[in-house]
């Protein structure tokens, strides 16, 4: 069996059933958590509006703090949508999804994916540097955070290398992205990363709780 063969059998399979498999039990683990009772008397009828007032009003920051994150949080956004473009929109990555779930849609420009493959890797770069030489933020953080960024940077660098046949042969290249996508599959229900499927969640559950008390927020 050579690598590739490797990273396209037994090292996907067990990735994807690590990743469904751990998702499944943070997300269940998260349901079963019990909090206090609230007895305070609801102050509105329905606490939906609060729910998606606040998913949304929490995507900027307050006027007051936007002076001093406005950079980062601007770096932040085109990673992540950058992200979204080469993941779901980048047509071999169709492919594999197509191949999993049978569903399918149109597909971006290569030019396009690969400008965007680009831009993740500059903000990823630009937010390690901020991390790595703010002290409030190099004393918060954990082994967590910095082995989620390599992780997550690893996918987008080798899928590059691979599509512009750079660092060893196509076949090679193309086996060290697809273990490092396995290997993202594996880390992403028990890391931070696992924030991609809590935040909105999180977020409407907050708002929701401040609407029934009758505070705006």
């Amino acid at each position: 069996m050579t690598l590739l063969d490797f990273a396209r059998g037994p090292a996907l399979e067990w990735s994807l059933i690590i990743l469904v498999a751990g998702t499944f039990l943070r997300i269940v683990g998260t349901l079963l958590l019990r909090g206090k009772k609230d007895l305070s008397k609801p102050k509105v009828k329905s606490t939906a509006g609060g729910a998606i007032r606040t998913v949304f009003n929490r995507m900027w920051p307050r006027p007051h703090f936007a002076q001093q994150i406005s950079f980062p949080l601007m770096m932040a956004y085109i990673m992540h949508i950058g992200l979204f473009v080469v993941v779901f929109l980048y047509g071999p990555h169709i492919m594999f999804i197509k191949d999993l779930t049978g569903l399918s849609w149109g597909a971006l420009p290569s030019s396009l994916i690969y400008f965007s493959g680009a831009a993740i890797v500059a903000t990823m770069i630009a937010l390690m540097i901020r991390r790595l030489t703010n002290p409030v933020l190099r004393m918060i953080s954990t082994f967590g955070d910095y082995s989620s960024w390599l992780v997550t940077l690893l996918p987008v660098v080798t899928g590059m290398m691979a599509v512009s046949h750079l660092g060893a042969r196509y076949e090679t290249m193309l086996a060290l992205h697809l273990l490092s996508v396995e290997l993202l599959f594996i880390w992403f229900p028990f890391s931070k990363l696992v924030h991609a499927i809590f935040t909105i969640p999180s977020r409407a559950h907050l708002g929701a709780t401040f609407e029934r008390r009758g505070v705006k927020i």
